[in-house]
């Protein structure tokens, strides 16, 4: 199957910082599930970049830089949340509606990595098609939370609500992803 190549947009209410822009390749895994690599393209020099870390389920990973997915069955108010730190560290959660839910098990731990430029950071992984929400057609959000070395944040995704960042937002999820 083909790659998607999609662009984050910074919220408008927030400056990018040292950002230059975000892409999202998402790679449908044929029966086995999703690759996601993002790319983000800026001064890395005046990014706060966690350090490498054992490989653990961790929370707040969204309060520094992370990347994130969201993911949905068109129509269907249950959505799966996941996100991944350049430490290598990640988190998953299930909601049964918008931000109620809890930690969502997975069939095994993501493996994420990440390589790190003056002029860019890569992040990349995989999710297992066990791990996603049932249909061969999904919804997905896609965004970043990325933290200056002052302690500023920037929010990115595909497409932003009107108001404060909120990627959990219904309108967040505009990637639509055929498994088939």
């Amino acid at each position: 199957m083909t790659a998607l190549l999609r662009r984050l947009q910074p919220h408008a209410e927030l400056q990018p910082g040292p950002v230059d822009g975000i892409e999202v390749e998402v790679h449908p895994l044929t029966g086995s599930g999703i690759g996601l690599r993002f790319h983000l393209s800026g001064d890395t020099n005046l990014i706060r970049i966690p350090e490498v870390l054992p490989a653990a389920r961790t929370d707040g990973l969204w309060q520094h830089t992370c990347f994130e997915v969201f993911i949905r069955s068109p129509h269907a108010l249950t959505y799966h949340e996941f996100n991944f730190s350049p430490s290598g560290q990640w988190q998953a959660y299930a909601f049964t509606d918008y931000r109620i839910g809890g930690l969502l098990t997975l069939t095994r731990a993501p493996v994420i990595e990440c390589l790190s430029a003056p002029n860019g950071l890569t992040l990349q992984t995989t999710l297992q098609a066990a791990d996603l929400p049932e249909g061969a057609r999904l919804r997905l959000g896609l965004s970043a939370v990325i933290e200056t070395c002052d302690g500023a944040i920037s929010y990115w995704a595909l497409r932003h609500p009107p108001g404060k960042p909120d990627f959990h937002h219904p309108d967040t999820f505009d990637l639509e992803l055929d498994l088939t």
